[in-house]
Parts: structure tokens; sequence; C-alpha cells
């Protein structure tokens, strides 16, 4: 276990404090379970993985004989 220091101002703390008692809790509980839930929390790396691995799997079909040709490609570019 690792002990942190973390500085707020005396009113923030005062509401924290009073809001934590209200829930039947401690301050440190309440900043314990923030930090886990941030560390655990999806990376933006993760996210688009995540995204593009979903969107791959939505592709049923796919051959190399779909693409166009080269003269088709050329033709699109004047439309």
């Amino acid at each position: 276990m690792k002990n942190i220091t973390v500085t707020v101002d005396d009113d923030t703390y005062r509401r924290a404090r009073v809001k934590a008692a209200a829930e039947d809790t401690s301050i440190s509980a309440v900043v314990r379970r923030f930090l886990i839930d941030f560390a655990a929390s999806e990376t933006e790396f993760e996210r688009l993985k995540r995204e593009e691995q979903e969107l791959r799997a939505q592709i049923s079909t796919f051959r190399a004989a779909d693409r166009l040709s080269r003269d088709d490609i050329h033709a699109r570019r004047g439309k």
C-alpha cells in the first residue's frame, strides 16, 4: 500500500468530510474508490483499439476482387 498526500482548501475538505460522513464512509475511502475507478478506466488508445475491433467485426465479407479497377478509379475522379 502507498500513502499519498492531497492538498485541498478548507471549505472543500469540510464539505467532503460532511458528505462522506453522511454516506457512512471516510474521505480516504472516497479517494481510494475514485482512484481505483480512475485507474481502471479505459485509456484513449484502449478505447480506439476496442472501437476498431468492433468495426472490423461488423465487416461480414470482403474480397480483394471487390476493388475498383484502375480505370474505374480514374473515371470517378471526374464525377
